[in-house]
């Protein structure tokens, strides 16, 4: 009896099991239930996301092409398992926050092909990947990451000529109604706008043997994906790169058993959820570095862009890419405690030789002084010279090297995103930092190799006049939302636009003097350059001493005044000191904003110090002030901040 009455049971719990698979719909909520995301599973696996019944994206599907089988088409479902996820995550380099809550649920959709789909959902948006337990190897041919939006949105983007781009374009935008399938595609990440109060930030975390993701229009009010072919052969183009001269038919070949890169959808109701976001860290692998107490993040002192050119009383010296030149900047940053300086091209005799230094700049005595100043030396390489000489990683820990920035890559297929992490893994063993320039944007393996500080992938102030303000402030909403971002602020010469007149030595940026002192604690890298001359630092003291003070990783960040593209500002805590930062565009002649202290603990009291825009910065860019104020908990600030113009505060 007991064994008809098991079959029994085990029998209906069959057919609503089937029952349950055989709905092939499924809703997945955020913790907080704000985000909803609706899943169906038919012809293909499409999926819809509200935000508080408010639909933002609809009908979306998702495939992708393996071998010879379409994962997605025709999917048979063969379990769907929910889960709750709340840990704890402690970054060993925080850009935000030092310690981080990873609370979200999960749908884990498994069908028969040996594949599954995860989607999570977070309080502030929800991401989705590919699993497959395959055997042996795959090849896959695409996949397919397709939107629909419901209405017209607009979106800021950046859209290269070809694959071979280092994601310094600027931001364009465009509505979605108009992006045509022969247009041009665009990078990650990509920042929609609803024209409701919402937006969305779409990128990729957690990148691994694996291309990165382009998106393009399909001129029916969506988006689809596009990827860079895997290379097969290479040509000889210069000394700094290679040119593919044969792709494969695939995008990847790869393990047959093995997680996808997540695609996220940071999902918004207001901006200053875009600077508080940790979407990238919470989906990244963990650190694989057992101790990486090693990896100092800090600031480094930079000669390319002031052309390594100190003058003044006390430069008895020729300056320029010298022993005696570089030995100034090691001095400059040892006084004012930045932790490095950058020696960029020229150090060594050739490009294509690592080992043989320029005998002019004698790199060994300049790590032996660095050294006797408590100032590590970082060298600039190309790509391909480390590629060419993978054992200069422990050569340069013999030398006392602290790190290195590696150049010119330019590309973001498989194979270039397997160059990355295979020199973070080399540069880690070796106790290396590493710096990316000519980079494709993060997607999670600076947190898998904390000792990745940073990325260049961003149109930084080295495009001089090319870098305004006006593109700059979306680079807090979508850029640094997807990781560290090596932009090199800190000018001294401050122009507005339409009276620039600069180039190196005498470098200058656009946008005020506020302006370029607020990028150090809005703008977000685990190695913060100060692109200019010591010189015009040693002149500019209460600047730089502020400069110098504001740290590289944080504790707790929370954004006060945010509008994606003209304004932001954000207040940062490290330890018992807020650094406050603000920074407009030049679409108002001054903006006046205001924000309250109420971070701040009710049982101290406190002092700030502050730069603001001056009276005629709106034509004289360098023009500011300064002054210090008492403030407590629950103090509005008000601020005026001129066209391109900035604030910058301490509270301690």
């Amino acid at each position: 009896m007991k064994i008809k009455f098991l079959l029994f049971v085990l029998s209906l719990f069959t057919i609503c099991a089937e029952a349950l698979l055989a709905q092939k719909a499924y809703h997945l909520k955020s913790p907080n239930g704000t985000i909803d995301v609706s899943i169906n599973i038919t012809d293909k696996i499409y999926y819809t996301v509200n935000y508080n019944q408010d639909v933002l994206l609809k009908n979306n599907y998702l495939a992708m092409e393996v071998n010879n089988e379409v994962l997605g088409n025709q999917p048979k479902l063969v379990s769907a398992k929910t889960s709750a996820i709340n840990t704890v995550i402690k970054p060993y380099v925080a850009l935000r926050y030092s310690t981080v809550t990873n609370k979200c649920n999960s749908l884990l959709l498994t069908f028969k092909g040996d594949y599954s789909v995860e989607f999570r959902a977070f309080d502030d948006g929800i991401a989705y990947r590919f699993i497959t337990k395959k055997k042996d190897s795959i090849e896959v041919k695409n996949e397919q990451v397709a939107l629909q939006f419901p209405e017209d949105y607009i979106l800021h983007l950046q859209q290269p000529g070809s694959f071979k781009t280092a994601y310094e374009e600027n931001y364009s935008a465009i509505h979605s109604k108009d992006w045509k399938t022969e247009d041009k595609m665009s990078t990650l990440p990509v920042l929609i706008d609803t024209q409701k109060p919402y937006k969305i930030l779409i990128s990729e975390s957690d990148l691994s043997d694996y291309p990165c993701l382009f998106l393009k229009g399909t001129g029916q009010n969506g988006v689809s994906s596009v990827f860079p072919k895997a290379p097969l052969e290479f040509g000889e183009d210069g000394d700094r790169s290679l040119k593919i001269t044969k792709e494969a038919s695939y995008i990847a070949k790869t393990t047959g058993t093995r997680t996808f890169p997540w695609r996220y959808f940071v999902i918004t109701a207001d901006d200053k959820q875009l600077l508080e976001t940790t979407m990238a860290l919470r989906l990244a692998s963990p650190s694989v570095l057992k101790d990486p107490s090693w990896v100092k993040p800090g600031q480094a002192s930079w000669e390319w862009w002031n052309g390594a050119t100190p003058y003044g009383p006390d430069v008895n010296f020729i300056s320029g890419f010298n022993l005696q030149t570089y030995k100034y900047y090691i001095d400059f940053a040892s006084n004012y405690g930045i932790n490095y300086i950058i020696m960029d091209e020229g150090w060594a005799k050739s490009t294509l030789d690592p080992y043989t230094p320029n005998p002019d700049v004698d790199v060994h005595e300049l790590i032996r002084y660095g050294k006797e100043k408590n100032v590590g030396i970082v060298l600039w390489l190309t790509w391909l010279t480390v590629h060419n000489h993978m054992d200069l990683f422990q050569k340069f820990k013999e030398w006392g090297v602290k790190g290195v920035k590696i150049d010119f890559m330019d590309r973001s297929d498989q194979w270039m995103v397997n160059f990355y992490e295979t020199v973070a893994k080399e540069a880690a063993r070796n106790e290396l930092f590493v710096d990316f320039h000519g980079a494709f944007k993060p997607a999670g393996l600076e947190y898998k190799y904390p000792n990745v500080l940073s990325y260049e992938g961003v149109r930084g102030m080295e495009q001089m006049e090319g870098t305004i303000p006006d593109n700059s402030l979306y680079l807090p909403f979508m850029r640094n939302v997807a990781g560290p971002m090596d932009y090199t602020p800190g000018a001294m010469i401050s122009m507005q636009p339409e009276l620039y007149r600069a180039e190196r030595p005498n470098a200058a940026s656009i946008g005020t003097r506020a302006y370029q002192l607020a990028l150090f604690v809005v703008f977000e890298s685990g190695i913060q350059m100060l692109a200019d001359n010591p010189t015009l630092y040693y002149r500019n003291p209460d600047c730089t001493e502020f400069i110098t003070s504001v740290p590289t990783t944080w504790d707790e960040t929370k954004g006060l005044v945010a509008k994606a593209g003209e304004i932001a500002v954000v207040a940062k805590r490290k330890e018992n000191k807020w650094f406050i930062g603000g920074i407009a565009n030049g679409k108002e002649k001054e903006r006046n904003v205001q924000f309250n202290l109420d971070f701040l603990d009710k049982s101290r009291t406190y002092k700030m110090t502050y730069f603001e825009d001056g009276i005629n910065a709106d034509h004289q860019a360098m023009d500011y002030r300064t002054k210090t104020i008492p403030v407590k908990a629950g103090d509005t600030i008000k601020v005026k901040m001129a066209r391109n113009g900035g604030y910058a505060a301490v509270i301690q």
